[in-house]
């Protein structure tokens, strides 16, 4: 699994234990993580235990996240990865998160173009995957500008904030694109 990708305005670097006070201050932001599957972190060590969490997934090529990094600033801006990669069925669902400050800027759809990129042609996978709230109408828009297809609604899939919550579940399929 590529452990760096760049873009044209992205370093995208797997994440590492000494990210965790940048995005400390990314996953502290209550709008940030609104939709998340976590809450609004209040200890830097909470930052710690995820990266170290998401690591022990890497190791075993199930998941890898990365950290977005501006190559103009150098500041770490947001995450993007692999959630689960399940290479028997050639499929992967990914996830992303933004520091509030840069939404709406395009640095989103652009990891995500690299994500499609690896997936697509390194890792030889057929489909990847986005699960998205229904009310989650910015991450809707980035996968709809990448051309993600709307397979439906999963009702009360998942308990969020001890809530359940019905899931938006988009795709795109190899086929939907050609890549060189």
């Amino acid at each position: 699994m590529k452990k760096e990708l760049f873009t044209k305005r992205l370093h995208l670097r797997k994440i590492k234990v000494s990210d965790s006070a940048a995005l400390f201050n990314i996953w502290t932001d209550a709008d940030v993580t609104k939709f998340m599957n976590i809450s609004r972190f209040t200890n830097e060590t909470q930052a710690k235990e995820m990266i170290e969490l998401l690591d022990e997934l890497s190791q075993t090529n199930q998941a890898i996240r990365y950290i977005m990094i501006d190559l103009k600033t150098y500041e770490i801006i947001g995450t993007c990865g692999f959630n689960s990669i399940d290479f028997e069925n050639a499929r992967a669902e990914i996830g992303y998160d933004i520091a509030k400050i840069h939404w709406g800027l395009g640095y989103a759809p652009e990891g995500i173009r690299a994500l499609i990129n690896l997936a697509f042609g390194n890792l030889q996978l057929n489909r990847i995957e986005a699960k998205v709230e229904p009310a989650n109408i910015n991450s809707i828009h980035v996968l709809q500008k990448l051309n993600f297809t709307f397979e439906g609604t999963l009702r009360q899939y998942e308990k969020s904030k001890g809530n359940f919550v019905d899931i938006n579940i988009y795709s795109l399929l190899k086929t939907d694109l050609s890549y060189e």
